[in-house]
């Protein structure tokens, strides 16, 4: 898919690395860019139309569906991430659901909405952002894990499934990047730009996964070895 003279709908648009792929889109001559946000204002960027969502909500998702019948690209980027101090915290229970909602079912929800809008747009395509945390579960992240995982495991389904009407389904991999959810925490971070020009290359290039850090690339490369780095982890990842 080209990403010249498509139109983008991208949710949790507001910042990070949802205002880091409405950016690149525009570089790269999308001719239109829907940001999904949850509460609209009136900045005016020109080519970004910005349209309430709130991913954990049936009816907004379908009423932004619905107001964006023109979208060939979905971008499934809104996402939460919670710490927890132990995975053995009664409250991991009620966190763990709260951050389902929205990585999981939220996705969910935005790939059904518009699976028949891109369709009658002759095909188009889905980004799914995930994680190094799919196949990498650190333990104050638990839950933020197991999200990315079974979104990772919808998001493959979802491709087989939409092969049938011409979609291409991208998942989009990454560990930590340099935005407000990673704020404060001292690591090796990637500039969300950056990724989103690795997401968006890698699909004009037909691409179906896209690992966009090393570590990423070093974690998924060790799956299938006696050295799996999640049966190993670093000291500091």
């Amino acid at each position: 898919m080209k990403i010249q003279d498509s139109v983008v709908f991208i949710s949790g648009a507001n910042r990070g690395l949802g205002l880091a792929f409405a950016q690149e889109a525009l570089k790269r001559g999308a001719r239109k860019v829907y940001a999904g946000v949850r509460n609209p204002t009136s900045t005016n960027t020109p080519g970004i139309v910005q349209v309430e969502l709130d991913v954990s909500d049936a009816a907004s998702v379908a009423a932004a569906a619905a107001q964006c019948g023109d979208t060939t690209l979905l971008v499934n980027n809104a996402g939460i991430a919670r710490l927890n101090s132990s995975v053995l915290d009664v409250p991991m229970i009620n966190l763990s659901r709260e951050i389902f909602e929205t990585n999981y079912y939220g996705t969910i929800r935005l790939s059904q909405a518009f699976a028949l809008t891109l369709a009658n747009n002759g095909g188009g395509a889905v980004i799914n952002v995930l994680s190094d945390a799919t196949w990498f579960a650190r333990p104050m992240l638990a839950a933020y894990s197991a999200s990315k995982s079974a979104a990772w495991s919808f998001t493959n389904a979802l491709r087989v499934e939409l092969r049938n009407q011409n979609t291409a389904v991208l998942g989009l991999h990454v560990s930590f990047m340099d935005t407000d959810m990673t704020h404060g925490f001292d690591m090796k971070k990637t500039s969300p730009r950056q990724v989103a020009e690795a997401a968006l290359v890698g699909l004009e290039a037909g691409k179906e996964e896209v690992l966009a850090d090393s570590f990423t690339r070093e974690v998924k490369q060790s799956l299938s070895t006696e050295k799996a780095i999640y049966l190993n982890p670093p000291e500091i990842a």
